[in-house]
């Protein structure tokens, strides 16, 4: 059974006029339910995902700079306020779980490395600063959290914030395979935000946009990074064109 069953929002009144009440996607938000094992949210920068994410981490306990409920470290984060606004309805209430943030991830590294003797077990045995960037990342997904996942079978909730971000394409597929792993388990529940087309391409995966006012459900042909990815495969050299032609003139 899947752990999380939604997020309802309870929004003050009146709204502050500030960051991050005003953030389009949230606006006339009541709730997001999350009845698939894997949900990717989707968005420009800015949108408002990894607040969106950031919050739901602190809301169910985890560190909101990443990591488990158990990390310990500092790092920077964006403002969480939101959490106050959320109201996390449970099929089963769990803290086992992970929040993954690319942005913090060389600090959380860190913290693992100055755990001493044995803390980096979880990790394939050797810090994940000896990995390259994206090997380090891997490390994590497939030995810390795989990991959890064989150890018994308690639900888990993984929170992954542009885990692409340092994977190359066949990493990125690597990714994949692992979180079609995580969701044929039906114990493992992934909410992600991502500007991946690769990742987002996951059968049975549900999509919100953070480009609507408020956020909508979509399909993976209607996001955006499907749409722009496919457009610029299928014809490189007119895509290049018509960026090139653009008016503004360069930074």
């Amino acid at each position: 059974m899947l752990p999380l069953r939604s997020i309802q929002f309870t929004w003050p009144t009146p709204r502050p006029r500030q960051f991050p009440w005003t953030v389009p996607a949230f606006h006339g938000l009541e709730s997001l339910d999350l009845h698939s094992p894997v949900t990717f949210l989707v968005g420009d920068n800015g949108s408002g995902k990894s607040t969106l994410l950031e919050s739901l981490a602190e809301a169910a306990g985890f560190n909101p700079e990443g990591g488990s409920q158990h990390a310990n470290y500092a790092a920077s984060h964006t403002n969480t306020a939101l959490h106050g606004a959320m109201r996390l309805i449970w099929n089963r209430k769990t803290r086992n779980g992970f929040f993954f943030r690319a942005e913090s991830f060389f600090s959380y590294a860190g913290y693992v490395d100055d755990l001493g003797p044995g803390g980096t077990d979880p990790y394939g045995g050797q810090s994940l600063h000896a990995w390259s960037h994206g090997e380090s990342f891997l490390a994590l997904f497939k030995h810390r959290l795989r990991g959890k996942e064989r150890r018994g079978p308690e639900s888990a909730l993984y929170l992954f914030d542009e885990p692409e971000a340092a994977l190359s394409t066949t990493g990125q597929l690597a990714f994949l395979r692992l979180l079609k792993e995580w969701a044929d388990s039906r114990r493992i529940q992934v909410i992600a935000a991502t500007h991946s087309p690769i990742l987002l391409a996951l059968p049975g995966a549900s999509l919100y946009s953070f480009d609507s006012s408020p956020l909508q459900p979509i399909t993976y042909r209607e996001s955006a990074p499907y749409q722009l990815t496919r457009a610029f495969l299928e014809s490189p050299d007119r895509f290049l064109r018509e960026i090139f032609q653009d008016d503004e003139p360069p930074l």
